[in-house]
């Protein structure tokens, strides 16, 4: 299938690693223009170097905290300078959800929840606020926010809240600008091989003496498919939210954890 993203432009927010530099691959596979961003600018030339590399497409890098106003309208303006224009946007720039310390409300920091908030979901309206009107001068664009299955389960409270709240912005976004050609989806993540998968899986290994890939299995064998989710494999579903074919899809969250056992979401 042609999913119809050669030449469309996109940027990736914490696109140096892990999803976010997989789904920059996989668009620029697809033949998008693509710029990653990511606080690091030597990881994220460094990233955007190896992607043009291995699939022949273009991909620049730029540096940004989504934390600072004034820093991602300097991004997105930036990011349209280099492309010419501005046409998908993947909100991916979040640290790994951190359990806490102190099981329970106890172990719940008030300043450690305003970061998270502040981080996933305010960088994510920052960047949404200054990329819609590119989108919405084309009469087309797609916006991808990335959050995680911690939305739908008691997982921690932190993780459970800013993954909701993403949900929650993700659907007022897509009820705005959905009928001026914008499609606004959000992509709950589950267990994804990343680059600090292997370290967990050596530590749970090495504690319960067991081996490698039996530990992989205690760790992340829980979903319906029995196994950890690839990072290419979420890319895969969020580049085609990202193409025209995705038009169907506005608003709605899509799980892409392998299945969870028992719940139904409609």
């Amino acid at each position: 299938m042609d999913l119809q993203l050669s030449g469309k432009r996109a940027i990736v927010t914490g696109g140096s690693r892990g999803i976010g530099k997989a789904i920059a691959r996989a668009l620029a596979e697809e033949g998008a223009r693509v710029v990653i961003a990511s606080r690091d600018l030597d990881a994220g030339c460094a990233a955007a170097e190896e992607l043009a590399r291995d699939t022949g497409g273009e991909v620049h890098a730029l540096a940004a905290d989504t934390r600072d106003d004034a820093r991602v309208d300097a991004l997105i303006a930036d990011a349209v300078a280099l492309l010419g224009g501005l046409d998908i946007v993947v909100n991916n720039a979040a640290r790994p959800g951190a359990a806490p310390a102190v099981p329970g409300v106890a172990g719940v920091e008030s300043a450690y929840l305003l970061e998270e908030l502040d981080t996933k979901l305010v960088g994510y309206l920052r960047v949404a606020r200054a990329a819609a009107p590119h989108l919405v001068a084309n009469g087309w664009g797609r916006i991808i926010n990335i959050s995680g299955l911690a939305a739908r389960g008691a997982f921690s409270i932190p993780g459970s809240a800013r993954n909701v709240a993403v949900a929650a912005l993700t659907k007022n976004l897509a009820d705005e600008l959905g009928p001026k050609g914008v499609n606004v989806t959000v992509v709950h993540p589950g267990a994804t091989r990343t680059e600090k998968t292997g370290e967990a899986v050596a530590r749970k290994a090495a504690a319960d003496g067991i081996s490698e890939a039996q530990a992989e299995k205690a760790l992340f064998g829980h979903s319906l498919v029995g196994r950890i989710i690839e990072a290419e494999e979420v890319a895969a579903v969020v580049t085609f939210l990202a193409s025209p074919r995705s038009v169907a899809i506005n608003g709605d969250a899509i799980a892409a954890g392998g299945g969870t056992r028992g719940a139904i979401h409609y």
